[in-house]
């Protein structure tokens, strides 16, 4: 499975956001990485160097690679309705993001170690593709051998946000993907037009 394995924080300050989730490294250090900190003279960004950026911070947020970006977006630019939003959207409702999304991991990075050790099922069956797009009225849930899982319980006890286009059951420990997501609904910092501007170049 492949994915980004490189250093976190330094990625967080880049963007000046917790992208893979609280981090202590941004709040002491809320500027750029490099080696002359936050006395480097920061020099103005070309309109394709602010797009690039924009692609760069969504593909870490999500944990996508270039290619499958790629391939995305492509996917997004096909379907009625808005490129940009249509990309966030499938982008939603990735099983990974899903499993975040539910509360049944703390992060997108966890969420996708238990899909690939087949800890999910998606309809009752196991799903171990981090990537597999779910539909409207699809189920997911944790196998039963899995519910004592320490991650999963101990993650799920946080009491994490709950989503409008997500039902959720304790009871059952498992959710529902009601719909594709509004981009209002959509919590993410990320301006998608401008990736939409960047792959129309």
């Amino acid at each position: 499975m492949a994915r980004y394995t490189g250093p976190k924080s330094k990625i967080a300050r880049k963007f000046k956001e917790p992208i893979f989730g609280p981090d202590k490294a941004l709040d002491r250090k809320p500027y750029g990485p490099g080696m002359h900190g936050n006395s480097r003279k920061r020099k103005k960004q070309s309109e394709y160097a602010i797009q690039l950026s924009e692609k760069q911070k969504a593909k870490y947020t999500y944990g996508v690679l270039e290619r499958q970006f790629a391939k995305t977006f492509k996917l997004a630019a096909t379907k009625r309705g808005i490129t940009g939003e249509n990309l966030l959207k499938y982008l939603e409702s990735r099983l990974d993001n899903t499993v975040y999304r539910l509360g049944i991991a703390p992060t997108r990075s966890a969420a996708r170690q238990l899909v690939g050790h087949k800890h999910i099922l998606v309809n009752n069956n196991v799903v171990n593709i981090a990537s597999y797009i779910l539909k409207p009225g699809d189920t997911v849930s944790v196998r039963e051998k899995s519910k004592s899982l320490e991650a999963i319980t101990d993650s799920l006890t946080q009491g994490n946000k709950r989503f409008s286009w997500l039902e959720w059951s304790d009871k059952d420990m498992s959710g529902k993907f009601l719909n594709m997501p509004d981009r209002a609904e959509i919590p993410e910092n990320i301006k998608e037009q401008l990736i939409v501007e960047l792959y129309s170049k």
